[in-house]
């Protein structure tokens, strides 16, 4: 019995502060919608140091401490798994600032059913939110 996979690991952050969170309004085509930042974890890093990277990245936020809530799975195809790693956090510093993945921007969480939401975007969020 085979005991690796190949997989693909990414992250996503919820950032909140009171009722309010962060989400981004992607520009890829591939997964349009709202969604919470996050991306790939690269080769040399922990899971931690990637979404920390990832929200600068995205966010222009350096955030602290961030909870591993959930973890999500796809298959891929082909033998492949994706796996998502969805975190929270609410202790960050710095000035926010959108970028080429696409504009960031607070909303209230009583608001989100007013926005086009990406794909699994509301499963993930319970996900999150319920942690």
């Amino acid at each position: 019995m085979e005991k690796t996979y190949r997989c693909i690991l990414s992250n996503m952050c919820m950032i909140y502060k009171d009722d309010k969170i962060l989400v981004i309004e992607r520009t890829k085509s591939d997964w349009p919608g709202l969604s919470f930042p996050g991306g790939h974890v690269e080769e040399n890093e922990t899971l931690e140091e990637s979404v920390i990277r990832e929200m600068k990245e995205e966010t222009g936020l350096t955030i602290v401490k961030p909870k591993l809530c959930a973890i999500k799975e796809w298959d891929w195809g082909e033998g492949v798994r994706y796996l998502g790693l969805l975190y929270k956090c609410d202790n960050f510093s710095g000035e926010l600032k959108s970028s080429d993945e696409g504009k960031v921007f607070w909303i209230d969480r009583k608001e989100l059913s007013k926005y086009k939401l990406s794909m699994d975007f509301e499963e993930l969020y319970k996900l999150i939110d319920e942690a």
